[in-house]
């Protein structure tokens, strides 16, 4: 059986080109493994730095170096995964591939009480009720008491028993439920 691999704290110049030699061995095999799940590039180089910094601060013996990397790589990505930001109500207002034109969230901070603005308030909140109420009643729920009513996901898992991917998942499927029909009703005015 292979020694394990050991780098030692007291060998400064030793130290510094052991991990060098892992570094440049590796780099490409890891950043390739990264990138076929994480679609951006930044979180990918990320996610490759952070492997490497506990790599560097790991004070114990390793003794298949190669499992040990890619297991420390397959945790950094499910760790970033976990704390993706979950989906906000602007992303509903918005347009979905962030093109330029009428946006949701021009009505609302709008300070004029012109007529066509309130006109357009109404007509939002109205569609949005009504597509409220399309929704199953956890989805609903969950975007109500989250985005409307600034409800933590922590105290709504506390108050339902689910869990917080549960709600997550919830509401990501209430905010494209809603972005569609939202998007159904800009694209009608801006056809007038």
């Amino acid at each position: 059986m292979a020694k394990a691999l050991t780098i030692p704290t007291d060998m400064g110049e030793s130290r510094s080109s052991s991990i060098t030699e892992v570094i440049n061995a590796y780099s490409k095999r890891l950043m390739g493994f990264i990138r076929k799940r994480v679609s951006n590039e930044a979180d990918a180089e990320d996610i490759l730095q952070d492997v490497f910094y506990q790599f560097i601060g790991n004070t114990q013996p390793i003794e298949q170096l190669t499992g040990w990397l890619f297991t420390v790589t397959r945790n950094k990505i499910t760790d970033r995964q976990r704390k993706k930001k979950p989906v906000l109500l602007e992303d509903v207002y918005t347009d979905a591939d962030g093109e330029a034109g009428f946006d949701w969230t021009d009505i609302f901070f709008d300070d004029s009480s012109n007529p066509e603005t309130v006109y357009l308030r109404n007509l939002f909140w109205e569609a949005l009720n009504d597509a409220l109420d399309e929704l199953p009643a956890p989805q609903r729920e969950v975007f109500v008491l989250n985005e409307l009513e600034g409800v933590p996901f922590k105290t709504i898992a506390e108050q339902t028993g689910e869990t917080i991917n549960t709600l997550l998942s919830r509401k990501r499927y209430a905010v494209l439920h809603l972005r569609e029909r939202l998007g159904s009703l800009r694209d009608e005015l801006l056809k007038k």
